[in-house]
């Protein structure tokens, strides 16, 4: 059985999901599963209740979920971003929340809006490692984390994404795709579970 992936602009190609690339991605998703700890996540689900309840994302927010992702925050970027008012930071990302939880768009569309109210932010005009956490926090039910790891379990279906502009959109229509492709095979994978699938995936190639 062979299902086909949504045709991105980027791919000359159709990009295709085979059984067998089926069974490496359902078997990447068991093993996390029975790897990951289960007390691992209480930091994302709690900042993402409280974005919920404020419709915005704060400074505690954002370094919260700099601990969760594991990233470094002896940086220029964190200096900056401390050094703003938290109004002011909600102001910016106030807009990326509407914009993920917006239901008139199409997911891939509603990703790319929120991934451009961020952009403002110190640290967020490049790279959608933390951006996509905080957008993932802010609409758990549709979108997914993007990092390193994900793009490796991507590229380790033979699935391309560049890394040009718009990269998250772009993303988030493949993890659409996917998820898609998972019910097709009898799974009901939300967005998240095709990351959390990408991201083992990639800590094994």
């Amino acid at each position: 059985m062979e299902l086909a992936l949504s045709m991105t602009k980027e791919n000359s190609t159709s990009n295709h999901l085979t059984g067998e690339t089926w069974e490496v991605l359902l078997r990447a998703h068991e093993d996390f599963r029975s790897a990951a700890a289960p007390a691992y996540d209480e930091v994302f689900t709690e900042v993402s209740e409280r974005v919920r309840a404020s419709t915005s994302v704060g400074k505690a927010d954002i370094g919260a979920l700099l601990f969760w992702k594991r990233l470094r925050a002896d940086t220029r970027w964190v200096r900056d971003l401390m050094a703003m008012r938290d109004v002011d930071v909600r102001l910016v990302t106030t807009k990326a929340v509407a914009a993920v939880n917006d239901t008139s768009k199409g997911v891939p569309e509603a990703a790319s809006a929120g991934r451009a109210a961020l952009s403002t932010l110190p640290g967020l005009a490049r790279g959608d490692a933390l951006a996509s956490a905080l957008l993932t926090a802010a609409a758990p039910e549709h979108m997914a984390v993007y990092d390193r790891r994900a793009q490796k379990g991507l590229e380790a279906l033979g699935l391309s994404l560049s890394a040009a502009r718009g990269r998250y959109g772009r993303y988030m229509q493949i993890v659409g795709d996917l998820s898609s492709a998972a019910k097709q095979y009898g799974y009901n994978w939300s967005a998240r579970e095709v990351d959390l699938a990408l991201y083992w995936l990639g800590g094994q190639v």
